[in-house]
């Protein structure tokens, strides 16, 4: 077990993935400053599961990941920093939040690869590939569909899962897999659901619109 400083997010954050941050809460201003002349500069992420992350009194998930700083910038009243996201970790125990979160983690074990998963990386691939394109019609999407994953199947495992247009809790569900089948297995059936969500939505909408009359 080691201690880290912990940012607890509305979002989940997936390793090897982006985060990006403006950092005006003068608990984080005073976390960066400590975390800053690490090599590398290093912090926990976690999502929030109920209240809000600015003042304190959340309630966090355990599950988190290593988000580590590769770009900072320092405007006026604020600090922008892009973070990438790096090992999973599990909260053992939360410590004092003063002056900043903290807690007690332990690492979970990094994934391991297969050759014979192949088959089921491209159809989580192309099953997300496919859901961003439905969705990018129906509302702005983040990530589009023609995103470039790294050519390291593990890395482009947990890419996909961090594009996907899926709710917190089921990102938080895959951040749990224990295996690359089980990320993958999981990623294809709960991408699936969300497209048949966002289809049912788009045919809603579209039954609602403006009748003419004869």
């Amino acid at each position: 077990m080691t201690e880290l400083p912990m940012f607890p997010l509305g979002s989940v954050l997936f390793p090897h993935m982006p985060l990006q941050l403006r950092v005006f809460e003068q608990r984080y201003l005073v976390m960066l400053s400590h975390i800053l002349d690490d090599d590398p500069a290093e912090f926990g992420v976690v999502l929030i599961e109920r209240g809000q992350e600015v003042g304190g009194g959340e309630h966090r998930f355990s599950v988190g990941t290593v988000a580590q700083i590769v770009e900072l910038e320092a405007p006026e009243q604020y600090v922008a920093l892009v973070a990438q996201g790096q090992r999973r970790i599990e909260v053992v125990r939360w410590l004092d939040d003063d002056p900043f979160p903290r807690a007690s983690i332990r690492l979970l074990p990094d994934l391991e690869w297969s050759p014979e998963l192949q088959p089921l990386l491209g159809r989580a691939e192309q099953t997300v590939r496919r859901v961003l394109s439905v969705a990018s019609e129906f509302r702005d999407q983040l990530w589009p569909a023609d995103i470039e994953l790294s050519d390291d199947p593990i890395a482009a495992a947990w890419q996909l899962a961090g594009v996907a247009p899926l709710a917190e809790l089921d990102q938080i569900a895959l951040l749990r897999s224990a295996t690359v089948a089980q990320l993958l297995t999981s990623l294809v059936v709960l991408v699936a659901a969300a497209e048949e969500t966002i289809r049912a939505s788009i045919t809603g909408v579209e039954n609602d619109g403006p009748a003419t009359e004869q």
